[in-house]
């Protein structure tokens, strides 16, 4: 179904006029451009909030990617500059050792219970 034309726009008119009379519909064609004017501003206003919301969420996410950037070239910067030491381990560096651990019990599901003797 495409945008009404002029013929049907004028059956819509007269059925109107005939409805309503002709007293009511200057009435009601005011209180339509009312409300198409209210409910246009409306959905501008809501465009307009949704915008600026969506650029509030952007900004930062783009200033915290250039900041991470940054941050990354230097650190790469500074280890590239470092030179390799000796592989040798010292204190602060050793691996402490590891507590073993209790086997775990299996589960037993209710289907591989067995039943009582009883």
């Amino acid at each position: 179904m495409g945008p009404l034309g002029w013929t049907e726009m004028v059956v819509i008119f007269f059925v109107a006029l005939v409805v309503l009379g002709p007293k009511r519909l200057p009435e009601l064609g005011k209180t339509l451009g009312k409300g198409l004017r209210e409910f246009k501003r409306a959905s501008d206003d809501l465009k307009a909030n949704w915008h600026d919301h969506i650029r509030d969420i952007e900004t930062p996410v783009k200033k915290t990617y250039e900041e991470a950037k940054v941050e990354v070239e230097e650190i790469s910067a500074k280890v590239a500059e470092e030179p390799l030491g000796d592989s040798t381990p010292t204190e602060d560096s050793a691996i402490a050792p590891v507590a073993p651990v209790a086997p775990i019990d299996p589960v037993v599901t209710p289907e591989e219970k067995k039943p009582d003797a009883n």
